[in-house]
């Protein structure tokens, strides 16, 4: 069988990145580690995408041609992802019956369930477990309903740039797959996304995930607050922060600006701290084991120790090419320190080959 290569899209709210991988003939789970081939990015301005969803269509086309013309991706077919507080994601328990009868018949079986009326939503269930009880075989898993306009924007996006997406998956799925390997593929851990606007929690539990959380709260939202109490620009902000950090001492003129990081860091660890607490409650004697950190989000100094004080559990940076080879083509020395940006795009291209 010949070796399959795919694309990963992730179009986030401070850029578009995409990760070629190349699987061996036996796909993810083959012999031979999957190679990254190339990846790309390209800064998106502010306001372009927000809360994970495309609102200038025109601006991120563009973005998207300039990526494609830049890393030099042999195809234009891609899996993008999708991932905000307007995809419900709920764990549920439904009758068994084969995957694909499954997925037809979720309108009908879930309506009831969700906030929006079944022909405005776009429906996937993620089986997690099988069980036998009263009402007989069971399959427990998680349903996932996304807005219909939402993924349309983005689909249209990506189509506006000549693009052709084969698959439309969830990021916190995408985020499973391209992290919970190796050990972390045998453990609880709590798989923690911060990008620009949105902060995605997963819970995977043995490789499969049991929970999902869309937060509204991401690094913009840090830089914002920084940028006010020094009154400088957006891009002056940025490296600003991470100069602040959060725990830090800092001259008596950055005093207010490192009070207001602490301020939106503390609503961002409390809410994530929250979900863990849920989690365990749910779940106990199964309590989450690791934090594996990804995303720009998760390279403010200090953030990681607070996270990590506050929830009482490790604390560590995730690296999605971990295991994984990568080609000359790849520039693999460009991404040397920041290989938790590409936690996503990894992830999606691991999905359609799965």
């Amino acid at each position: 069988m010949a070796s399959t290569r795919v694309i990963g899209l992730d179009i986030g709210a401070g850029a578009v990145r995409a990760a070629e991988l190349e699987f061996g003939s036996g796909g993810p789970g083959g012999k031979n580690p999957p190679t990254l081939a190339r990846f790309g990015e390209v800064p998106l301005p502010l306001g372009a995408v927000r809360d994970g969803e495309v609102v200038e269509q025109g601006i991120v086309a563009n973005a998207l041609k300039q990526l494609w013309s830049k890393a030099k991706f042999p195809t234009k077919d891609v899996v993008i992802g999708v991932g905000n507080q307007r995809v419900l994601v709920r764990e549920t328990e439904l009758p068994w019956m084969p995957r694909q009868q499954l997925t037809d018949s979720l309108a009908y079986q879930v309506g009831d369930l969700l906030p929006m009326a079944t022909n405005d939503a776009l429906l996937d269930y993620c089986p997690t477990l099988e069980v036998d009880g009263p009402n007989g075989r069971m399959v427990h898993g998680l349903l996932v309903a996304a807005q219909r306009d939402t993924v349309n924007a983005n689909v249209l996006a990506v189509e506006g740039a000549g693009l052709r997406p084969v698959m439309v998956d969830l990021n916190a799925f995408a985020l499973v797959r391209a992290l919970a390997r190796g050990d972390y593929a045998h453990r609880t851990v709590a798989l923690v996304d911060i990008g620009a606007q949105i902060t995605t929690v997963v819970v995977a539990a043995q490789g499969q995930p049991r929970l999902v959380r869309a937060l509204p709260v991401g690094g913009h939202q840090v830089t914002t607050a920084v940028a006010s109490a020094l009154g400088i620009s957006a891009a002056e902000a940025e490296t600003a922060k991470r100069e602040i950090g959060v725990g830090y001492a800092v001259a008596p003129e950055r005093q207010q600006a490192a009070e207001n990081v602490a301020e939106v860091v503390r609503q961002l660890v409390e809410s994530v701290r929250n979900t863990f607490v849920y989690y365990a409650g749910n779940n106990p004697g199964a309590g989450i084991e690791l934090v594996v950190l990804t995303g720009g989000g998760a390279h403010l100094p200090g953030l990681g120790q607070y996270l990590s004080s506050a929830s009482r559990i490790a604390v560590t940076l995730g690296d999605p090419l971990a295991g994984l080879r990568a080609a000359k083509s790849a520039g693999r020395e460009r991404l040397a320190g920041r290989e938790s940006l590409i936690a996503l795009p990894v992830g999606l291209a691991y999905g359609v080959a799965a």
